[in-house]
């Protein structure tokens, strides 16, 4: 049974607000304390983990990078929180303003978009943060036809090479990362941008290796590893998704290229690189649950015609709930930020509140806000079918990943993931394919070790 909580913020029938435990430390070795910590003595999970445990709460005061001596001007302070309940103060815009903070308090020049804030970066109650969502909900909506066709094309092009590199017999079997991103790569090309790059010599071989280095540039003051221009402005053939832009959402050509490359580059390309080589690995290491998975597929398929798409693995259940508990688990964007627009009460488990200021900077980490012990059962376990049936579709509304609850949907209002459905969807279609193609397949980290093709039945 699932237990009951007040929002996030509320004062009906509740315990009065305390003060958030936890604290900064000295100006400049509380902060670089932290960042040694977090990058090298603990890690991320183990840094929140054993704070949370220290202060007993799910809500406390820390620095996070980047910090001095690495940066200056940069705020590393904020209010963090590891709980499902006071983790959706960050979807509601009432209460957190999301100007320039989508990877916390540092903000990357604008140089890495072209000058153009993008979408991302707006705020819900900035004008231009409508059009720039409804564009990308429009370029989504007109990409449905070929989405799946051209996704799977991909993946054919991939399984191709990395059957080859098992043929060679290469040491260690063969490796996906590659193969899966040059899939990644071409398919939102085509798909999002109405682009192909194999048009481009320099965008088909070296794209997806500019695309890294741009992602790490941007990403490297938060990340353990000068600015470049937007990269491939040599991508010169998606007019059609320029146009719609320009004459259907009022923007100029610059802002509708670079928030499309945006899309493309750091939404699409940057989320699926992350998220589905940890898909691959979680069914590539067990072997009941490929066989499971196996018959989902094959059964769903046989009543749409051996066809994968959208509409057939919407009845693959388990397939579905694999997906999900692959970003429950291991959610593309760990961090969620938003900046207090006023002092409020933020409410966890059982109506507890904290005061939070005006102004103050607000941290969730999803992989353990996501690993509730409230609310999941087994948090720590990789449990593939949590999210089947009724009970377990109801433990949808507390899975994060799209920067809002499963259960809910985009709007041009809101900040929550334009492409959540779909994401879920090219997930589940590239199990799908695998199993359709394959009797069983076997991986070792990053790699292929066995793909055993499948046999007449």
């Amino acid at each position: 049974m699932l237990p009951s909580f007040s929002p996030a913020a509320t004062a009906v029938a509740t315990p009065p607000p305390k003060p958030i435990p936890g604290g900064y430390g000295a100006p400049v070795l509380g902060p670089l304390r932290d960042r040694l910590d977090y990058f090298w003595f603990q890690g991320p999970e183990e840094f929140f983990r054993r704070r949370a445990a220290q202060y007993r709460s799910t809500v406390f005061r820390a620095n996070i990078p980047p910090t001095f001596p690495f940066f200056v001007g940069v705020n590393p302070r904020v209010v963090a929180i590891v709980d499902t309940a006071a983790f959706t103060a960050l979807f509601d815009p009432e209460l957190v303003d999301k100007r320039d903070c989508l990877i916390g308090p540092y903000n990357p020049s604008d140089s890495f978009t072209g000058g153009t804030r993008v979408g991302v970066y707006l705020d819900t109650e900035e004008p231009e943060h409508e059009r720039t969502k409804a564009f990308a909900m429009d370029l989504l909506r007109r990409s449905s036809r070929v989405w799946a066709p051209e996704f799977l094309e991909g993946v054919d092009d991939m399984l191709a090479a990395i059957e080859s590199d098992l043929a060679a017999g290469k040491e260690g079997g063969a490796s996906f990362l590659v193969p899966l991103q040059k899939c990644i790569f071409r398919f939102l090309c085509r798909a999002v941008a109405s682009a192909d790059p194999a048009a481009e010599d320099l965008v088909d071989r070296y794209g997806l290796f500019i695309l890294d280095v741009w992602l790490g540039l941007q990403l490297v003051p938060t990340q353990k590893i000068g600015a470049i221009p937007q990269p491939l402005e040599e991508l010169k053939h998606g007019a059609a998704s320029v146009a719609v832009g320009v004459k259907d959402h009022g923007m100029s050509d610059k802002d509708a290229i670079n928030n499309i490359l945006f899309l493309l580059g750091f939404n699409a390309f940057g989320g699926f690189s992350v998220f589905l080589p940890f898909l691959i690995l979680q069914a590539g290491k067990d072997a009941a649950l490929r066989a499971k998975l196996r018959d989902e597929v094959r059964a769903a398929l046989e009543r749409h015609a051996g066809e994968v798409g959208f509409a057939s693995v919407r009845a693959m259940p388990l397939v579905r709930s694999t997906v999900y508990e692959v970003l429950r688990m291991n959610p593309p964007v760990p961090l969620q930020f938003g900046r207090a627009r006023r002092d409020f009460v933020l409410r966890s488990h059982g109506g507890e509140g904290f005061s939070v200021a005006a102004g103050e900077m607000l941290c969730g980490y999803q992989p353990l806000a996501m690993r509730d012990p409230a609310v999941f059962d087994r948090p720590d376990e990789f449990v593939a079918d949590r999210f089947v049936g009724a009970e377990g579709e109801a433990l949808l509304r507390y899975v994060y990943w799209s920067n809002g609850p499963e259960t809910g949907e985009p709007t041009k209002g809101n900040k929550q993931c334009a492409a959540k459905d779909v994401v879920v969807a090219t997930a589940c279609m590239l199990v799908a394919e695998l199993f359709r193609r394959y009797d069983d397949f076997e991986c070792d980290g990053t790699s292929f070790t066995s793909l055993q093709k499948r046999q007449p039945s």
